[in-house]
């Protein structure tokens, strides 16, 4: 079993930034990916980025060049730096990890992920 808890979510106006953070306790893996969605009302819940335990990354398009995924192993803790914030970035934010994998091309899809976090909230005002 993998816990999972984000934080780090607020209210931001549009061009701000916020830092996600997620603590990852429990079962450890020798090789994992963990990822960050979101899900906006009345939409799908949607990849946003992930990482391996080897460091390889991958963004959405909508995000790319904006969002930074990070890990650090040592304090156990997943982050999402997110910079230039839209408003069409609103959303619950979260956390999840799919074990004993590498990041693919399905590493944004939340079908092949074990564990999720509760999520934290997302606003973007313009």
């Amino acid at each position: 079993q993998v816990q999972l808890v984000e934080s780090g979510g607020g209210s931001v106006q549009a061009g701000g930034s916020l830092r996600l953070s997620c603590i990852f306790s429990g079962a450890r893996y020798n090789y994992y990916t963990m990822g960050w969605f979101r899900q906006a009302p009345g939409k799908e819940r949607e990849g946003v980025a992930a990482v391996d335990a080897r460091g390889i990354t991958m963004y959405a398009d909508s995000v790319k060049g904006r969002f930074t995924i990070s890990q650090d192993n040592a304090k156990g803790t997943l982050y999402l730096q997110m910079n230039s914030l839209k408003p069409e970035d609103t959303a619950m934010y979260y956390c999840a990890t799919d074990v004993w994998a590498w990041v693919g091309p399905r590493s944004l899809s939340r079908d092949v992920y074990d564990y999720w976090g509760q999520g934290t909230q997302v606003t973007v005002s313009s």
